[in-house]
């Protein structure tokens, strides 16, 4: 993933309406949500939602999908694992991280001894 597409799509998470359209769409899973349902379940208007999503859609964090007369809108699940995928990278001091690393102590390297020194 590119750093500008990161950048951007790091900047769209950084708002809290954002990232609650984004977490909810993350929860609907690949069936999406209408912007209806979108601003039912979040208590925001319509116009707010809508300006929104075109932010999120241009950080191509969320799809839109025409069904019928409705707008159905997915995460953009590629996205976001490309997004986890830049942020993890060389996670382990520049070498492979292992296969299956789940967690931050099968990935991460010790901290730096100088980092413990008390003052």
């Amino acid at each position: 993933m590119e750093e500008k597409a990161v950048i951007r799509a790091l900047a769209a998470l950084a708002q809290s309406a954002r990232l609650q359209v984004f977490r909810a769409l993350v929860v609907a899973g690949p069936e999406g949500l209408t912007p209806g349902a979108l601003g039912d379940a979040l208590g925001l208007p319509a116009s707010t939602l809508s300006f929104h999503l075109k932010e999120l859609t241009q950080a191509g964090l969320v799809t839109p999908e025409r069904s019928g007369r409705n707008l159905i809108y997915r995460a953009g699940f590629e996205r976001m694992q490309g997004l986890l995928t830049y942020l993890t990278d060389n996670c382990c001091a520049g070498a492979p991280c292992p296969p299956k690393a789940t967690s931050a102590a099968l990935c991460c390297p010790p901290p730096h001894p100088s980092l413990n020194k008390e003052p």
